[in-house]
């Protein structure tokens, strides 16, 4: 889902976060930008 160097976007829900930060999808769906805890976050809602 995103390249990055360093945590620039933190994993959330059906979010993985590989050895290099890349973040990575555990379930088909779309792909959700948003806030939590004054961090940005990706979100994957399951699509069904």
């Amino acid at each position: 889902l995103v390249r990055q160097r360093g945590t620039s976007f933190h994993p959330g829900k059906n979010v993985g976060r590989g050895k290099d930060d890349t973040l990575f999808a555990l379930a088909a769906g779309a792909v959700e930008f948003g806030k939590a805890r004054g961090r940005r976050v990706v979100n994957v809602v399951p699509v069904s």
